[in-house]
C-alpha cells in the first residue's frame, strides 16, 4: 500500500496548499480500499449492505409466459389491420397460480387474469376494457387497438436463469432486496460492515447535559456525523467529545484505530491552531494536511494511523495479525484505519463529509457503483462567485410552471449556519473554473434525498 507522500507524487500539480476539490477524491480513491472479509446475512438484514459476489439467477422470472392484464387471451394471428375481430369465450377463466387445461381452437379465447400462465398457443391479451360484449356472449375487440403479442410477459423476460441477477459491489437497495427474493433466495453473500469511530475535539465544546458557560457551543457535529453515517449503513463507534489535551486524544486516537476502519474527527486541523490534534494526528500516523480551493470546508487532514495502534484488546478491536507496518508503507489484508480530519464549523463538516467522505466509505465498502450524477437547474438569483475554487451553496431546488428544474440558495452561507442545511434539499455546486452566476443560468446540483 502506498505512502502519503507516493500517492501525492502520482497527482499532477498537486499542492497541499491549494488542493482542488476535484483531485481530492482522485487522492482518496488511491488511499482507501475496500474491506475483503464476507459474511452471509439473511434478506431482511441485507438492505444497505454491499454484495461480495455475484448472484446468479436460480430461475427463470417470470418462470413461464403469462399475462399482464385481466382480459381474455387468444392467438394474435387473427388480428387483421382495420378489421374487428369476434372471439367466443371457452372453458373456466384462467387464474394466477394454476395452468389453464384445454384447448383453444381458432375464433375463441380464454377469460384471464393478471400473473396467469398464457394457455398453450396463446400469445396476446386484449385488456377486458378494449373490448365489448355480443348478445351471443362473444366479445368484439375494435380495429387496430392491439398488436400480435400485447400484454404477455415472456418466460425470463426480467432474469433468465443462470445469468447474473446483481452483481459483485451492488449496494443493497430496496429494489434489489425484492430482486433477490423473486428468485427464492433466503440469503446473500456480503462485505463485512466498515466500522467508523468519530469525535469531536476542543476544550469549547459543550455535550448535551452540560451547563452552558461562556465560549462555549453545544456539539452538533457529532450528531450530523452519526446521521450521515447511519444512513451510508456502516458500524458506527461514537467516542464523544474529546479536550484538547494531548494524553485524551492520544487516547482516543488508540482507541480508535483499534476498533475501527476509518475515523472522522471535527475540528483542530486548520493551519495554525493552537490545539494539540494536528501534533497527535501526525505523531501518531501518515498525515497530510490539505488547505483545499473550495467554501465551505477549506482545512481537512487525511491519512492513516500507523496499525500497531490497532493492537487492542476490546469488543471491536480488529485482529492485528492482518497488518504490518514496514518502510513506512501500511500494509493491510483487510484496510488500515483510514484517518478523516474535518474541519469544525457544521456546515463545512457536512460539505466535507457528502463532497469526500461518503465516496471514500462508499469504496472501503466494496461499492462500484459511482456518485449519483448532478442534477442541472435554472438558477433564479444572481450568486457571486471567484475563479479558482469550488463552491458548494445550500440550495432549494423546486419545480416551476413548465417542469423545468429551478433552484435559489437558501440565504446566509456561513460555514455555521446550520439551520441553512435543514432548509435545503441539495447543494448547488459551482465548479473550480466557474465566475459569476446570473440569474437564468444552469447550474449543478447534488440533491440530498436518502443521503442526509
Amino acid at each position: 500500500m502506498k505512502t502519503i507522500d507516493q500517492i501525492a507524487a502520482e497527482l499532477q500539480g498537486y499542492d497541499p496548499q491549494a488542493l482542488r476539490a476535484a483531485d481530492v477524491n482522485t487522492f482518496l480513491e488511491r488511499l482507501v480500499a475496500p474491506v475483503t472479509r464476507t459474511e452471509e446475512v439473511g434478506i431482511f438484514d441485507a438492505l444497505g449492505r454491499v454484495l461480495a459476489r455475484d448472484v446468479v439467477s436460480p430461475v427463470s422470472v417470470p418462470p413461464h409466459d403469462n399475462s399482464a392484464m385481466d382480459g381474455y387471451a387468444f392467438d394474435g394471428a387473427q388480428l387483421q389491420p382495420g378489421q374487428p375481430l369476434v372471439l367466443r369465450p371457452v372453458g373456466s377463466t384462467a387464474f394466477a397460480g394454476a395452468a389453464w387445461t384445454g384447448t383453444v381452437a381458432a375464433g375463441e379465447c380464454v377469460k384471464i387474469m393478471t400473473g396467469a400462465i398464457m394457455p398453450a398457443g396463446l400469445d396476446t391479451v386484449v385488456p377486458q376494457e378494449f373490448t365489448t360484449a355480443e348478445p351471443d356472449g362473444h366479445i368484439r375487440i375494435a380495429p387496430d387497438v392491439l398488436r400480435r403479442g400485447d400484454n404477455r410477459r415472456l418466460l425470463g423476460e426480467d432474469l433468465m436463469q443462470g445469468r447474473v441477477a446483481l452483481s459483485k459491489g451492488e449496494l443493497l437497495a430496496p429494489a434489489a432486496i425484492g430482486l433477490v427474493a423473486s428468485l427464492g433466495l433466503k440469503t446473500v453473500t456480503v462485505y463485512r460492515r466498515v466500522r467508523v469511530a468519530y469525535f469531536s475535539t476542543g476544550d469549547e465544546i459543550l455535550s448535551l447535559g452540560e451547563p452552558p458557560r461562556e465560549g462555549a457551543v453545544y456539539d452538533s457535529n457529532r450528531y450530523t456525523v452519526f446521521g450521515l453515517l447511519t444512513r451510508l449503513g456502516v458500524q458506527v463507534i461514537d467516542l464523544g467529545v474529546v479536550r484538547d489535551e494531548p494524553t485524551l486524544l492520544e487516547a482516543a486516537f488508540r482507541r480508535a484505530a483499534a476498533e475501527a476502519d476509518a475515523i472522522i474527527t471535527s475540528g483542530g486541523v486548520s493551519v495554525g491552531e493552537a490545539d494539540h490534534t494536528r501534533t497527535m494526528m501526525k505523531q501518531l500516523g501518515d498525515v497530510a494536511f490539505w488547505r483545499i480551493a473550495m467554501r465551505p470546508g477549506r482545512p481537512m487532514a487525511v491519512g492513516r494511523l500507523r496499525p500497531e495502534l490497532q493492537a487492542k484488546s476490546g469488543p471491536n478491536a480488529r485482529p492485528s495479525s492482518v497488518n504490518s507496518y514496514q518502510n513506512g508503507s501500511i500494509q493491510s489484508a483487510d484496510g488500515s484505519s483510514v484517518l478523516f480530519g474535518l474541519p469544525g464549523n457544521p456546515v463545512a463538516v457536512m460539505v466535507t463529509f457528502l463532497a469526500f467522505v461518503r465516496p471514500a466509505l462508499l469504496r472501503m465498502m466494496g461499492c462500484t457503483r459511482s456518485a449519483p450524477p448532478l442534477l442541472r437547474a435554472v438558477s433564479t438569483e444572481a450568486m457571486r462567485k471567484k475563479p479558482g475554487r469550488t463552491e458548494y451553496q445550500r440550495g432549494l431546488v423546486t419545480t416551476a410552471a413548465d417542469g423545468t428544474l429551478q433552484v435559489r440558495t437558501t440565504g446566509n452561507q456561513g460555514s455555521g449556519v446550520l439551520s441553512s442545511m435543514v432548509q435545503a434539499n441539495g447543494l448547488i455546486v459551482l465548479h473550480h473554473g466557474q465566475g459569476n452566476v446570473a440569474p437564468g443560468d444552469m447550474v449543478d446540483v447534488m440533491m440530498f434525498d436518502g443521503v442526509i
